[in-house]
């Protein structure tokens, strides 16, 4: 029992931010839709946290904005740009939901939210790729005496369901026997997780890097990591286009995209990595926590974040697509084809004069098979 009652709040809480946030975006975009006829703003929702009395966008979003250079090039044309901060605790629901009432036009997010968005019959485009992905950490509480995945067989795990590492986890599972009825699963937010594994009303949680600040913070402590899987597994994120818009603006679009594999491109460069790591660390994690995952990729600054749509891009969401399907995670199964949309990178990096600053070869270093048991 209490286990349900501490399990119940975050959901409450989410619900009412999205309500919030839902009505607030609904009321930023009415305006611009009801006149119908030419576009007057392009709006680009991105995971934001607060920070300093103000809301800071997560990863290539952030470095848009702060160039300013798409503000500009949409100001030429007397078009606005808006921005829409999503919060983490509801990112991929939220932003699914703009998507669907054509409230937002283009978005940063990971991929399983937007595989369940097509599914349910979103048009979406993924318009650009924004990176190699992120790893996804198995932590259990301190005192547990566990050491796989398969040790918390009939244990409490805390997992957020519906975002992109629950695929990850169903992975993990699968490579073992296992399935989610095997444990008993806890669905709450990463920002309750901290107090329910502490208090021991979870064994365990499955997490992206803030799982690495739960180790840090003594917590609990890693057992599993991306690490020791497939590049194939780890979560990824891309800038998606809503379907309509990307066909009838494709010049709008293009922008867009430039937009970002100019944020790339900066992001990617040597002399830059300290102010990125920063970035990453602003109102989420500790400076080292995030170098500390970055280490744990295996994967060269630079190719961290290549735009290229290389095989590894079509492989990965073909897999994602079929795996949900396979196991009833979604009703209908996505045609990879129709979401990938290939046309504006390569124009990106012509008329950003970047050809060949990213090679088109695999750009994930090798890793090992799967592996159950704790991390290296």
């Amino acid at each position: 029992m209490a286990i349900q009652k501490k399990s119940w709040r975050p959901w409450a809480i989410a619900a009412v931010v999205v309500a919030l946030v839902a009505g607030a975006i609904a009321f930023q975009f009415h305006r611009g839709a009801a006149g119908g006829g030419a576009v007057k703003t392009v709006t680009i929702a991105g995971i934001a946290y607060p920070y300093q009395g103000q809301q800071v966008y997560n990863g290539l979003t952030g470095v848009v904005i702060r160039q300013g250079w798409l503000k500009g090039e949409l100001a030429k044309r007397g078009i606005q740009l808006a921005l829409t901060p999503v919060p983490t605790a509801v990112g991929g629901p939220l932003i699914n939901e703009g998507f669907s009432g054509k409230r937002i036009d283009f978005a940063s997010y990971g991929d399983f939210p937007a595989i369940i968005a097509i599914s349910g019959g979103v048009p979406l485009k993924l318009v650009a790729p924004l990176g190699q992905g992120q790893n996804s950490y198995l932590v259990v509480r301190n005192g547990l005496a566990a050491n796989s995945i398969k040790d918390l067989k009939g244990k409490r795990i805390a997992l957020h369901r519906g975002r992109p590492w629950e695929l990850t986890f169903s992975k993990l599972l699968d490579a073992n026997g296992l399935k989610l009825t095997d444990f008993t699963i806890v669905n709450i937010n990463p920002s309750a997780t901290p107090a329910a594994l502490a208090s021991g009303n979870v064994d365990a949680t499955f997490l992206l890097s803030d799982g690495l600040l739960l180790e840090q913070r003594g917590v609990g402590r890693v057992i599993w990591s991306t690490k020791q899987a497939p590049a194939d597994w780890r979560m990824r994120a891309e800038l998606f286009g809503r379907g309509d818009f990307v066909e009838q603006n494709p010049e709008l679009t293009q922008i867009v995209v430039n937009a970002f594999v100019r944020a790339a491109a900066w992001s990617a460069q040597e002399e830059n990595r300290l102010e990125v790591t920063r970035d990453a660390s602003r109102g989420a994690l500790p400076v080292e926590i995030v170098t500390k995952d970055y280490a744990e990729s295996g994967i060269s600054w630079r190719d961290r974040f290549s735009p290229l749509f290389t095989p590894n891009v079509a492989g990965h969401y073909r897999s994602v697509a079929d795996y949900t399907f396979a196991r009833g995670l979604v009703r209908n199964k996505v045609d990879v084809d129709a979401l990938i949309d290939e046309r504006f990178v390569p124009k990106a990096l012509h008329d950003l004069k970047l050809d060949g600053f990213w090679q088109a070869g695999p750009a994930a270093a090798a890793v090992p098979a799967v592996s159950t048991g704790k991390r290296s």
